[in-house]
């Protein structure tokens, strides 16, 4: 009883110092400014700048790019899932060799529907399949984009047996605008921003690729956009395409396949949905967004549930989760990610909409032993101690709570102390009870937020550097591990947390 009242002083205390509501507060007048000069003229420093020269006098060209082939994981590592724009109804062809001449390639066809309208042009989203791919083996493609068959990619399998993971969060190309480069007098433009940290994205990719060359596949805790169209204008949809094309502009995501998760900032319009194509996407989901559904797939011996966060209705997700588990009742690992974070850490969202969905999934994962649970929203580092329920009702919350009534704030955080926390044990973790939560800074520097004052009782650790972060995830047969860098330096921020199954 007294941790409880001890947290819920922290609550009240943090909730004295961030805006008691649903309203986003500003971003810190941290972020990472592409163009800026540091002291020093190292070797590094120069390779930047002219990286950054040639960005610059490239981006009319790549911001216009919404054709650009987006890869996702398929159903299972057997599969890949292909999606893209086209000016042109026609039909949704990869071609796929195991050679670069493409010799004896196998034709995959899919679909190809109206999606996005852009200065008065109609795209379409064209969605396929590719399906009986071997592990550890490269493969070459070939997309039919606009009618053209495409130069020819690649990428390669993983094995299910021993695989690794990339996971960033919120890249949120364009959340820069309204910064103030070290080149300029005015503050960006929403499309400025864009070519900022879009540029910062391909360089985080490209930093931890080269440091971790292993990896599979990426996942991302969404906003992969900044653009939140609120009413469908058609300048508003330009400039989120901006964001679309920068996101799906860097060079890694030509070969690796990239798990998104819908976040707030990619809620309001069908552009999520009309880039990627996710597999086993949940179309009973009752209350989705325009961006679309939930979805699942498997990889090896791990389960991993895609939650539509933006979604209210967590009978949705236990669906989905049910679902998920009845496809593939013996994996081993039960990974879940979603954009709020439940259990976070940030100013900005941490005991206001962040977790709003606590007092409902917290049971939900416990009724489906999830192991792992990822989060974005934040824009601060963190890790959980291993967390469960506590057993008890608690009132159910959504959207329209108020938050900006102190009676009604009180209740709601007084409701969120809803959980146990079930192990403490740092570093190597056997067989642990409950789910341990990690929350994800930003992947570009596009925005950050402060680290709420007081620390809450159930967070092991977290960070705030001012630099973008991401974590690489191992899955081994028994063994699940997450060690997080700091993008630029590739220091270590959280090491060596694992957690070893024995049963």
């Amino acid at each position: 009883m007294q941790a409880k009242q001890k947290i819920l002083a922290v609550f009240l205390a943090a909730a004295c110092t961030a805006a008691a509501s649903l309203t986003v507060l500003a971003a810190t007048e941290h972020w990472n400014d592409a163009s800026k000069s540091p002291a020093d003229t190292t070797a590094t420093y120069l390779s930047d700048k002219t990286a950054w020269t040639s960005w610059v006098s490239n981006w009319d060209n790549t911001k216009v790019k919404y054709e650009q082939v987006a890869l996702t994981p398929g159903a299972d590592e057997t599969q890949m899932n292909f999606g893209w724009y086209s000016r042109i109804n026609t039909a949704a062809i990869v071609k796929l060799s195991t050679t670069p001449n493409m010799a004896n390639a196998v034709t995959f066809t899919g679909s190809c529907e109206p999606g996005t309208v852009l200065g008065g042009t109609q795209y379409y989203s064209s969605k396929v399949t590719a399906t009986g791919l071997k592990a550890d083996t490269t493969y070459y493609y070939q997309a039919n984009v606009n009618g053209v068959t495409k130069p020819a990619e690649s990428f390669r399998t993983g094995n299910g047996d021993s695989f690794s993971m990339l996971l960033v969060g919120d890249p949120q190309i364009g959340a820069s605008v309204g910064q103030t480069a070290s080149t300029d007098s005015s503050a960006q433009t929403a499309e400025l921003a864009a070519r900022n940290d879009s540029f910062n994205w391909n360089k985080t990719l490209n930093s931890a690729l080269a440091s971790h060359s292993d990896i599979d596949f990426i996942l991302s805790a969404g906003d992969q956009i900044n653009e939140y169209v609120k009413d469908g204008s058609a300048a508003k949809l330009q400039e989120q395409e901006y964001e679309y094309a920068g996101f799906l502009s860097a060079k890694a995501l030509r070969s690796l396949p990239i798990a998104t998760t819908i976040g707030n900032h990619d809620s309001l319009t069908t552009g999520y949905r009309n880039h990627f194509n996710n597999p086993n996407p949940f179309v009973e989901e009752q209350n989705p967004t325009k961006a679309g559904n939930g979805y699942y797939f498997s990889y090896g011996n791990a389960l991993f549930v895609v939650l539509n966060s933006n979604n209210y209705n967590c009978a949705d997700h236990k669906a989905l989760i049910e679902k998920a588990v009845k496809s593939d009742p013996d994996a081993k690992w039960r990974i879940v990610m979603f954009h709020q974070d439940i259990y976070g850490t940030g100013l900005d969202h941490s005991d206001s909409d962040g977790i709003i969905l606590r007092t409902q999934l917290t049971p939900i994962f416990d009724s489906y032993d999830i192991d792992v649970v990822l989060q974005g929203h934040d824009h601060t580092y963190s890790r959980s101690y291993q967390l469960s329920g506590d057993g008890k009702e608690h009132a159910s919350y959504d959207k329209s709570v108020d938050l900006d009534n102190a009676a009604v704030k009180s209740s709601f955080l007084t409701d969120n102390l809803c959980y146990n926390i079930v192990g403490t044990q740092q570093g190597t973790v056997t067989n642990p009870a409950g789910t341990v939560y990690f929350s994800t800074n930003s992947s570009t520097g596009s925005k950050f937020y402060e680290l709420i004052p007081t620390q809450q009782n159930y967070i092991a650790a977290r960070s705030q550097t001012w630099k973008p972060s991401y974590s690489v995830l191992r899955v081994e047969g028994n063994t699940f591990s997450i060690d997080t860098y700091d993008a630029e330096t590739g220091k270590c921020l959280d090491a060596n947390y694992t957690i070893v199954k024995t049963r």
